[in-house]
């Protein structure tokens, strides 16, 4: 009986502090981290740029992981679950040839399980394809004019397709270790991050408010579905200015 007592009294006393302070006491709510994915092309070895990019996004503190694009739907599956259970967030899609093909699909795909996707970044896609409604920016950067993305049904965000074709360094094996190229995503990544803790309020597709233009650029000109006019690039550091559609020798 004594015992019987002892544990009713060291039950009552527990029940009574979660009842007070809640089951964990001053712990914060874990916030959701941004999610970088990058995706290679053919063979998993001929886009070894986008893991250069990532471990510049590492150096910024982004999390960013770079994988095959065939992976692409166990992936999208895999941060639909995170984002739901707040885990993940914002999250953004960055793929190489065959990789960029696969980050249109992975979008339309979160899309279609309701999840929003704050940043899509082809380099060099073998196809063009529809901007899914869930996505707030896309950043198309191509040397082929069949290769432009355009708006889908519902899609309310940014698109610009800039075209590097004149730039006669890039080809389709360097476009994705271009460090110009680079230091533009980056940007774009970061403003992105930067906006989604800043503003976490949604807009009208899903995404998250604010993110699909980063401040620092103003010069890139994109406006919603700008398939046709592509948006200027930042100059090439010296020696080599560099332009948006000319090469000056």
């Amino acid at each position: 009986m004594r015992r019987l007592g002892l544990l009713t009294a060291v039950f009552a006393l527990a029940v009574g502090t979660m009842v007070a302070f809640g089951p964990n006491p001053g712990a914060a709510q874990a916030q959701p981290r941004a999610h970088v994915y990058l995706l290679r092309g053919l063979m998993n070895v001929f886009s070894l740029g986008m893991d250069t990019l990532a471990d510049e996004l590492r150096r910024h503190g982004i999390n960013a992981t770079v994988h095959n694009y065939a992976e692409w739907q166990t992936l999208a599956d895999r941060a639909a679950a995170d984002y739901k259970v707040g885990k993940e967030a914002p999250i953004i899609l960055i793929g190489h040839s065959y990789g960029a093909d696969a980050v249109m699909e992975m979008a339309a795909y979160l899309g279609r399980k309701g999840v929003p996707v704050a940043l899509v970044v082809p380099f060099d896609g073998t196809q063009s394809f529809a901007a899914s409604g869930n996505v707030a920016r896309v950043l198309n950067l191509t040397q082929r004019k069949y290769a432009y993305m355009r708006g889908g049904p519902g899609f309310h965000g940014a698109l610009d397709n800039v075209d590097v074709s004149s730039d006669r360094s890039i080809d389709h094996i360097t476009i994705d270790k271009s460090a110009r190229l680079h230091a533009r995503v980056v940007a774009e990544v970061l403003a992105v991050v930067g906006n989604h803790k800043a503003a976490p309020a949604k807009n009208g597709n899903g995404a998250d408010a604010g993110a699909a233009r980063p401040a620092t650029l103003p010069e890139q000109g994109g406006s919603p579905q700008n398939a046709d006019k592509p948006a200027p690039l930042p100059p090439e550091p010296p020696p080599q200015p560099l332009h948006t559609e000319e090469i000056q020798n």
